[in-house]
């Protein structure tokens, strides 16, 4: 082997190459006194420690957790400038709602990311990745949606190739132009959606610079119906369904996000109990997003009751420059705890396997496993309860991603 990991206090790591739900997703496997063992950039051994073992470099955990790397299965990773002049206005009590039909919000950023240069976006999504592995974070998912036209929808889905390419966090990319109406449609809904089934989808198909198609099902933004037709549209063409639903208003999008066989609905804060069934009996994985919740100081999800009802649920950070100016994973985890009341096991395998499953990627990555990617975060703890006890510190000590060591505490622009 290339590279042993020795004097794990704790292994603690979900299992399997798909999602957990209900009873499962709090069953992971503990393992005290273990040894990981990396090979081609992939697990080899995942066990207690075995003497053995030998390897071309070694990696003393000195009694340290090691878990997974953590998989953010939700974010808006590349825009153009801020949305800090929003702030005041949130704290007046101006709801989301109001401030994008007044051109702030979503339509802000669109015009922000239109006048952005696809290098300066390229740089600037560099600092976020960066910050996001000294984090933990190993695969992440980045969604378009800032452009809301064919050619800077295109230069959004370039970028997150081109970061993608260049930097060693896994990438998974999400087209999203049915983010808003775009200023130049206001008046015209239907026009705007024929130009996106008509114009936008096919090029984005046929350059292959996406793997999903995600909607904002929402009042005011598109109804279900209107999802639902872009959504279909967009798997005839191979994008794979996903759907922000039911955050602000139970409109149906949960339900809707079932029929159409999406891989994960997002948001879920307002989901009825019809729309939570759906979902479990379509296999619907649930992407929570608790930070946005709190920064919006908003209800949060009904995650213990989606959990029950045999929903996987996920959590992410939804980093995005409006809603959830983080994308600490951490926080959500934390979060995840202290208002789903997720249990530190049930957190963990929504921040990583449930995280790959919402992006396709568990038989990837996720766990800690023979033949799976060796994506792993070494903690600055001795336990799993200890990481979700804690919060507002960056407690990665380090971070493998493929085999390699790529950051280091001392490292860390962050800590």
């Amino acid at each position: 082997m290339e590279l042993l990991l020795k004097n794990i206090g704790l292994l603690a790591t979900p299992t399997g190459s798909a999602a957990k739900k209900g009873i499962e997703q709090g069953e992971i496997t503990l393992i005290e006194n273990a040894m990981v063992g990396i090979k081609g950039g992939k697990i080899a051994y995942a066990g207690p420690a075995d003497e053995s073992l030998k390897a071309d470099e070694t990696i003393d955990c000195e009694g340290r957790l090691v878990t997974p790397g953590l998989v953010d299965s939700h974010t808006h990773l590349v825009f153009g400038g801020w949305r800090q002049k929003e702030f005041p206005l949130k704290l007046a009590g101006v709801s989301y709602l109001d401030i994008l039909k007044a051109g702030g919000g979503i339509l802000s950023t669109v015009e922000h990311t239109r006048a952005a240069k696809e290098e300066a976006l390229v740089e600037k999504g560099k600092i976020h990745l960066k910050e996001m592995l000294g984090l933990g974070v190993t695969t992440c998912e980045a969604k378009s949606g800032y452009g809301l036209n064919t050619e800077h929808e295109l230069k959004q889905l370039r970028v997150i190739k081109r970061l993608d390419e260049i930097q060693p966090v896994d990438i998974v990319p999400t087209f999203m132009g049915a983010h808003a109406f775009p200023k130049e449609f206001a008046d015209d809904r239907e026009g705007y959606i024929k130009y996106l089934i008509d114009n936008m989808l096919p090029a984005v198909a046929e350059q292959g610079l996406a793997e999903f198609c995600d909607i904002f099902c929402e009042t005011a933004v598109f109804t279900p119906e209107e999802s639902r037709r872009i959504l279909l549209a967009a798997a005839e063409l191979g994008l794979k369904p996903k759907a922000h639903a039911d955050e602000i208003d139970p409109i149906g999008g949960a339900e809707m996000a079932a029929e159409v066989s999406a891989i994960s609905a997002e948001h879920l804060i307002q989901a009825s109990d019809r729309g939570i069934g759906s979902m479990a009996k379509s296999g619907v994985i649930a992407v929570l997003l608790p930070a946005t919740s709190f920064y919006l100081d908003k209800p949060y999800a009904r995650a213990r009751d989606m959990i029950n009802a045999g929903v996987a649920v996920a959590i992410s950070t939804d980093f995005n420059p409006g809603s959830t100016p983080s994308l600490n994973m951490q926080f959500a985890m934390n979060l995840a705890c202290l208002k789903y009341k997720l249990t530190p096991a049930e957190a963990l395998t929504a921040a990583t396997l449930n995280g790959a499953a919402a992006i396709d990627r568990a038989a990837k990555c996720g766990s800690i496993e023979a033949g799976k990617q060796a994506d792993i975060v070494i903690w600055e703890a001795e336990d799993l309860e200890y990481i979700f006890y804690r919060y507002g510190s960056n407690l990665a000590h380090m971070v493998i991603k493929d085999g390699v060591p790529v950051m280091q505490r001392k490292e860390c622009p962050t800590c």
